[in-house]
């Protein structure tokens, strides 16, 4: 997998995470499952990116090919 800046990561794992928990909290308020559904799959892609985020090796330049 190509590598991603930890900053970017943080920011789509932040947006993830905040549109799941709004459309599980208005889906249940508003007794609509489709908006639920789409809340808990957009928690589970912030779990994926989280996951990429901590297990991501960090990208060391090599001296040697400057």
């Amino acid at each position: 997998m190509k590598y991603i800046s930890p900053n970017k990561l943080k920011i789509i794992m932040m947006l993830f995470f905040g549109t799941g928990i709004w459309g599980i909290v208005m889906g249940l308020s508003v007794h609509i499952l489709h908006l639920t559904t789409l809340g808990v799959i957009n928690l589970c892609l912030g779990g994926f990116v989280g996951w990429v985020f901590f297990t991501q090796k960090p990208k060391l330049r090599d001296k040697r090919k400057e």
